[in-house]
């Protein structure tokens, strides 16, 4: 029984996981940006949603509704204020450029919040479901529920639409998407600003499930890093996969283990499949590996 609860909790985990680590997949696997600013986007969500909840009471997990269409406009406007400027550049100049950006919006919360732990505690926060004698706690359900919600929309936009396929066509092969009349510049932009749409999501939920300040952008970005390197860069499919094993290794280490030595344990996961693909699970080997 103990084992099957571990499992259930990682599963629930690991969907919130996948969650916040798509947007990061998406974005790489479209502009070959590596978005090191994604953790803190999450943290400024979490934080104004910690604020709203505060202030009027509004369910942590709802405030989505409002955090989602903001952070599809921030990410917007700043892929085309500033991300766009590096276009063509190599994937270290993406990683200093998005980390002064990250540092940025820690400075401002710093200044602003103040540099100490906070966290949304609806009046479920402590309540659970049971079903056969396995607890669910309902912040974990409600979260998974939404995550699923979104990823759900998310693989119907990508899938089933005419934007999605030109995000799609540009991600696969640039060239040949603006032979067909596909916006790079445009379509570049729209991946963004989905990408830090999703944050507008994950923030929110991260403010019920976690503790957080304003430097705890750090641990997060270095966890959905590990998730789509072990899913391999830039697949949405690798990024959800990675984040199950992360949350299971997490909840499963926790149990039998000790917490101390959950993340370790997932890292330890990434070393030995990098070794044996070095691409990650569902990346693909670029022409020049192959030759190599």
């Amino acid at each position: 029984m103990q084992l099957v609860q571990a499992i259930v909790l990682g599963v629930l985990i690991g969907g919130v996981y996948a969650l916040m680590a798509s947007g990061l997949a998406l974005v790489f696997g479209v502009l070959h940006v590596i978005n090191v600013a994604h953790g803190a986007f999450l943290i400024l969500v979490a934080m104004l949603t910690w604020w709203l909840w505060s202030t009027t009471g509004i369910d942590p997990i709802l405030t989505s509704l409002v955090m989602t269409p903001l952070m599809f406009g921030a990410g917007w406007l700043l892929h085309r204020t500033v991300v766009s400027r590096i276009r063509g550049s190599s994937a270290s100049m993406s990683v200093l450029l998005t980390f002064g950006i990250a540092l940025a919006i820690e400075g401002v919360l710093n200044v602003t919040a103040g540099n100490k732990f906070r966290s949304a505690t609806p009046a479920y926060f402590q309540e659970s479901f049971f079903v056969g004698g396995i607890a669910l706690p309902k912040p974990h359900v409600y979260g998974f529920l939404t995550a699923l919600v979104v990823l759900g929309l998310l693989y119907v936009v990508l899938t089933r639409t005419w934007t999605g396929r030109a995000i799609r066509a540009t991600a696969q092969n640039p060239t040949g998407a603006a032979l067909v009349g596909v916006g790079a510049a445009g379509t570049a932009a729209l991946a963004f600003a989905i990408g830090a749409a999703t944050t507008g999501v994950g923030g929110s939920i991260l403010s019920v499930l976690y503790p957080f300040f304003p430097a705890s952008h750090y641990d997060w970005i270095s966890r959905l890093l590990g998730i789509i390197v072990l899913g391999g860069l830039g697949s949405l499919p690798g990024a959800l996969v990675g984040a199950l094993v992360l949350g299971l290794a997490e909840t499963l280490t926790a149990t039998y283990v000790s917490l101390q030595w959950s993340t370790l344990v997932f890292y330890v996961v990434i070393m030995a499949v990098l070794l044996v693909r070095p691409q990650g699970l569902f990346g693909s080997r670029l022409r020049e590996d192959v030759a190599t």
